[in-house]
């Protein structure tokens, strides 16, 4: 199951590194986004490894309106759980696209009869 939220990115946390039991390096990077909601607006999401890092702070900034795509994940460790917000896709939304035409009905569009074609 993966939720979404909206919201501005608020600040980026710095990157974690580290080595797994198995030999491998591994890398995560947190970032902050804040909702527009009055209370639980707050969301802190990872990602992990070392391509989706460098992605992160080469396509968003601090103050980018998101629309992060996540899944919700809980490990245990020594007894302990960690649960993480992990996410798997940001999208911007403050687009810097024009707005849509607007269209008139074609009950106002006025045309020149004399000049129709004849076919």
């Amino acid at each position: 199951m993966s939720l979404e939220v909206e919201g501005r990115i608020e600040k980026f946390i710095d990157v974690q590194k580290g080595t797994s039991k198995a030999g491998k390096e591994w890398a995560k990077q947190q970032f902050i986004v804040k909702t527009k909601d009055e209370y639980n607006n707050l969301y802190c999401f990872e990602v992990f490894g070392d391509e989706k890092v460098e992605n992160l702070t080469k396509y968003q900034k601090v103050g980018d309106d998101v629309k992060v795509v996540f899944n919700v994940q809980t490990n245990e460790w020594q007894d302990k759980y960690f649960t993480s917000l992990s996410a798997w896709r940001i999208e911007k939304t403050n687009s810097d696209t024009p707005p849509p035409l607007q269209t008139i009905p074609a009950s106002e569009v006025k045309t020149d009869e004399a000049n129709d074609l004849p076919f």
